[in-house]
């Protein structure tokens, strides 16, 4: 014999609606919170191939640092802080983590800046001359364009040559990091 039982008559007051459950969570369970995640490894460092694309990066922004000095006619100096870190985004970027390379952004930062004033002392010269580029290299030499910017040289040179190295350490240092 089977029990039947009859649903309650239907009265005039609504019935309350059941509360719907929550649905379940879908993300990881509590016990892939507790698992330690592994670290992403980290990327070793290429020396040597830091090292040449800081350089290859010295020489480019010095070249640009240098022409559109002259092409403003004038010098800039807050510009050493993005020629350092051109200079050590790549050395750091290309280099990776090795400890040594924040000190090749910093070097190769001062000559960058160095060699972009000898390049935009050098153009001016040849713009003021009336000759070509190539003569003003043959007749003064680098040593005779480095005599010309040491006599420029001052306390000002010095500081933002420093600014251009701590940028270029810095960037070298952190994008390797």
């Amino acid at each position: 014999m089977s029990q039947h039982t009859q649903p309650p008559a239907p009265d005039s007051t609504p019935a309350p609606e059941a509360a719907a459950a929550p649905a379940p969570y879908p993300g990881p369970s509590g016990a892939d919170f507790l698992q330690a995640q592994a670290p992403a490894p980290a990327r070793p460092g290429n020396l040597g191939l830091g090292i040449v694309a800081a350089f290859v990066a010295a020489l480019a922004v010095a070249a640009a640092y240098g022409g559109i000095m002259n092409a403003i006619e004038r010098e800039i100096s807050y510009a050493v802080i993005g020629v350092g870190a051109v200079v050590g985004f790549a050395a750091g970027k290309l280099g990776g983590r090795n400890p040594l390379l924040p000190v090749v952004g910093a070097v190769l930062s001062v000559a960058s800046v160095i060699l972009g004033e000898l390049f935009y002392y050098a153009l001016a010269l040849a713009e003021a001359s009336g000759i070509g580029l190539g003569d003003v290299l043959s007749t003064l030499g680098v040593s005779g364009l480095i005599d010309i910017w040491k006599e420029g040289a001052d306390f000002k040179t010095a500081l933002f040559l420093a600014l251009g190295a701590f940028a270029g350490y810095s960037t070298a240092k952190k994008i390797g990091g």
